[in-house]
């Protein structure tokens, strides 16, 4: 079984052992790409939220092979713009370099897009304007995007649709709308990206059933996004995805111990920080949901993320 984890924010400090600003255990990085690569994961992409972040997110990825990376600016970043030196034409002056200087290890222009939930961090004029600076970046380097979308009254819809011409496809990942919502972006020719959030209620899992498995892509959005057991898709998870220990009697995959961090172990996964080999979980419930094997739609979602992401990037996947 092959699976690609579209959503990783591998940079946020809890994968090396700190939490707001405190060190609770040592960096277990390397631990949790040994869980990931045991539960079929074979790639990631690293989000890049930020310039500083997906410079950070390259980095990375230049450590571990499998590790590729998304560079752009969130939503809720879209006030930094203003701050950085040089004002918006330097930021995306720079982020345009870091993709020239890294085709190798960049697969997609974002995460971008428009967050409505979240507008004090950033207005919805701020994050208009700057969403539009991206699609500059996805014309100007031939990338796919990697697209946010939340609770925008169909303003992310109308803006995707008003510059769909200008980039070659991509993925709104972390999907959490409407099926009429999922049908718009679906007509557009864009992917939808589903993790623990997409599948909180029983309305989500509604309509994650009426996507085409053809049309899907899997994530973890770690640390974020676990199926919590008051999730209506826990009671979808394969019997093997809540036990503690690495393979059950048959040999399936099953999800690792997890400890609170004070009783850290590296053995065992942090409790409530999601990790990517966690999307074995995302991935049985999806397989449920669509009534087939996890090994047959584990092959058609790998097919279609390696056609949008992978298609001009050496790989050994």
């Amino acid at each position: 079984m092959k699976i690609i984890d579209i959503g990783a924010n591998l940079t946020d400090p809890v994968f090396r052992g700190i939490y707001r600003g405190k060190r609770a255990h040592e960096d277990d990085m390397p631990r949790i790409l040994e869980r990931s690569r045991s539960a079929g994961v074979v790639g990631m992409m690293v989000t890049g939220g930020s310039l500083k972040e997906s410079a950070e997110a390259v980095q990375l990825c230049r450590q571990h092979p499998g590790l590729f990376s998304t560079a752009g600016c969130h939503p809720t970043r879209s006030n930094e713009v203003d701050d950085h030196p040089g004002g918006a034409d330097a930021y995306f002056a720079e982020l345009r370099q870091l993709i020239d200087e890294n085709r190798d290890k960049i697969v997609a222009v974002g995460e971008c897009g428009l967050d409505y939930d979240r507008l004090q961090f950033s207005d919805k004029a701020a994050q208009n304007k700057y969403f539009l600076r991206q699609f500059e970046l996805a014309e100007a380097t031939g990338l796919p995007m990697f697209l946010h979308n939340r609770n925008t009254d169909g303003d992310f819809v109308r803006v995707i649709r008003e510059n769909r011409h200008r980039f070659t496809g991509g993925v709104v990942h972390s999907f959490t709308g409407s099926v009429d919502e999922a049908r718009e972006l679906l007509a557009l020719g864009l992917y939808i990206g589903i993790n623990g959030c997409s599948l909180k209620t029983e309305e989500n899992i509604a309509v994650v059933k009426e996507i085409p498995v053809d049309r899907l892509m899997l994530e973890t959005d770690c640390p974020y996004c676990e199926i919590r057991p008051t999730h209506a898709s826990h009671k979808l998870l394969p019997p093997a995805s809540g036990a503690t220990a690495d393979k059950d009697s048959s040999g399936g995959w099953m999800a690792p111990e997890s400890r609170k961090k004070e009783r850290w172990d590296s053995e065992c996964m942090v409790k409530s920080r999601n990790e990517p080999c966690m999307i074995r979980s995302v991935l049985g419930v999806l397989a449920n949901l669509h009534d087939t094997t996890e090994e047959t739609l584990a092959a058609r979602i790998f097919e279609s993320t390696c056609s949008v992401f992978f298609r001009n990037v050496q790989h050994d996947f």
